[in-house]
């Protein structure tokens, strides 16, 4: 959870904490963790894809030792035409022995089509798989690009877990009367991107007849330090090992020449280590663990002026960070809808109005100390473009906020949070015919406690929640909706700074992944005890 007290439980779990043993086939599962446990598994729901023509192709396939990049050239596949109706990306992952949780990025032609983190593993060895939906790069896709593929690792005499992984793309081709997805028409990277001052920045320039812009900012906390756990630090006065000036609240932001572009709360992911407590997560990860999504920002409004042919500045930062520290990795994909009709397309940015950013805390000392948190911000912009068919007027009003209560004791022998973060946002397109109008209400939730009994024997109980309800109205008809809830419970525990034998690990987990929409019914359990899969349901 904190540095001090995650780091001893990972660099105990490195040296040989022992862990899960029974089959998942098994009556009951075993009374503790043993030297092997279940592959890792999540509950989310597999890629949709059509009964079509299908291709695949090879992308990486390494060992990770070390921070070498894995580099290669990607050749699109024969016999799926170029106009697919689905790309689906699949990631196969191995490691066996002691290895801390690891992040890594996948890039094709500079674009970032995934952003991972790995399981810790047994001394046996696991196995794990990503599925994830990368329709979206087809205009990458289509050309031979490069390939650069990182999962940063350690390996010596005691991280012996070396990662390997392969990585495929399959192309499922439109024919019959499966059409082409809608995907994109270009997708861009920021020109000459750096980092500098925690600031990720670079230009951008847009073909001429753009008419519609949307950016993806794949943010995480980097590992290994504070904002990993930006959630739980404090400011100056407050005694705790992990300080910001500003406390917990943090909100990633995207700027156009100097101009407040979008806003967005991030969320609160948890690694395979995380919490203090390995054994939380061997089975079950937490949510978005394993395919981290990207923040997404209509900058249609934007259009007018980035379609003059120059390059601009485009800047990613995340507010709350102290001034000059780094911690965030924020690579940026843009995403450009053309006019095929039209070789310019020209508008203007009508409406730029920022709220002001509330960030304020409360600390109150005692036997055990108490942070309180409340941030949000709002942000309303509206623009046009004139397309060749017809003005088409874009206003994005997003709204963000988060909340928390930090509880500790001295020594943070005992550690809590209770946290709820929302993100709301509207977009409304209004052309030729009815507006249309997609609402979305993002909400994430945590809720934790670390706590050191008797025998120095630590325990972590957790809840986090992922939810995200959207809604689309053409007019006043709706004819678009989705609903998602993604939970994880949890409640591990086991004996610190003895001998791997005397640890006795006990560890339960939950999730359930739910999704609605039209014509899309998905509801799946997974729970787990002491390494073993004792529920796999799915119904609907």
């Amino acid at each position: 959870m904190r540095p001090r007290r995650l780091l001893l439980a990972l660099c105990a779990a490195a040296v040989g904490l022992t862990l899960g043993v029974s089959p998942a086939a098994a009556a009951e599962p075993p009374p503790e963790f043993g030297t092997d446990w279940h592959d890792p598994v999540t509950a989310t729901p597999p890629v949709a894809t059509p009964d079509t023509t299908s291709c695949k192709v090879t992308v990486a396939e390494t060992e990770f030792r070390d921070y070498t990049p894995y580099k290669s050239t990607y050749t699109p596949p024969k016999g799926c035409g170029d106009r697919w109706n689905k790309v689906v990306l699949r990631l196969e992952g191995s490691v066996a022995g002691r290895q801390y949780d690891r992040l890594g990025y996948l890039q094709i032609g500079g674009v970032e089509v995934l952003r991972t983190s790995t399981p810790e593993p047994s001394p046996q060895g696991i196995a794990w798989n990503v599925e994830k939906d990368v329709t979206r790069y087809a205009a990458t896709l289509r050309s031979d690009q490069p390939v650069e593929m990182l999962i940063g690792n350690l390996v010596n005499d005691t991280y012996t877990g070396v990662i390997k992984v392969k990585v495929t793309l399959t192309f499922y081709a439109a024919e019959g009367r499966v059409k082409p997805a809608l995907a994109p028409d270009k997708v861009l990277t920021l020109d000459g991107a750096r980092t500098e001052g925690g600031v990720h920045e670079g230009r951008l320039t847009t073909p001429r007849n753009s008419e519609r812009i949307v950016a993806e900012v794949y943010a995480t906390g980097s590992g290994g330090g504070c904002e990993e756990f930006w959630y739980l630090t404090v400011p100056d006065e407050a005694p705790y090992s992990c300080k910001a000036k500003n406390g917990p609240y943090r909100e990633v932001q995207v700027s156009v020449d100097g101009r407040l572009a979008g806003i967005a709360a991030p969320y609160p992911t948890v690694w395979t280590g995380g919490w203090s407590n390995p054994f939380l997560w061997y089975v079950i990860p937490g949510p978005r663990a394993f395919d981290v999504r990207p923040v997404e920002y209509d900058l249609t409004p934007f259009a007018g002026l980035l379609n003059d042919g120059k390059p601009h500045r485009v800047a990613i930062s995340v507010a709350g960070v102290p001034e000059g520290q780094s911690g965030w990795s924020t690579p940026t994909n843009i995403l450009v809808w053309q006019d095929a009709k039209a070789t310019r397309v020209t508008g203007a940015l009508t409406a730029h109005t920022v709220g002001d950013l509330a960030n304020t805390t409360g600390y109150k000392p005692g036997a055990e100390h108490r942070l309180t948190s409340e941030g949000g911000h709002s942000l309303t912009v509206a623009g046009y473009v004139d397309t060749s068919h017809g003005r088409v007027t874009t206003t994005v009003a997003r709204k963000v906020a988060g909340t928390s209560v930090h509880r500790w004791t001295d020594g943070e022998s005992t550690d809590a949070l209770r946290a709820r973060w929302s993100d709301d946002e509207t977009v409304t397109v209004d052309g030729r015919g009815p507006a249309t109008t997609t609402r979305a209400h993002r909400a994430y939730s945590m809720d934790g406690e670390i706590t050191i009994g008797t025998g120095d024997r630590l325990r972590t109980v957790m809840t986090m929640g992922d939810r995200a309800d959207t809604v689309t109205l053409r007019g006043r008809q709706r004819v678009g909706w989705s609903r998602l809830d993604d939970t994880y419970t949890g409640d591990a525990a086991y004996n610190q700074n003895v001998p791997r034998d005397q640890r006795h690990a006990t560890g339960v987990s939950r999730e359930r992944y739910r999704l609605y929409g039209p014509g899309v019914c998905y509801d799946r359990s997974l729970a787990t005890a002491q390494g073993d899969l004792t529920e796999d349901r799915q119904g609907c």
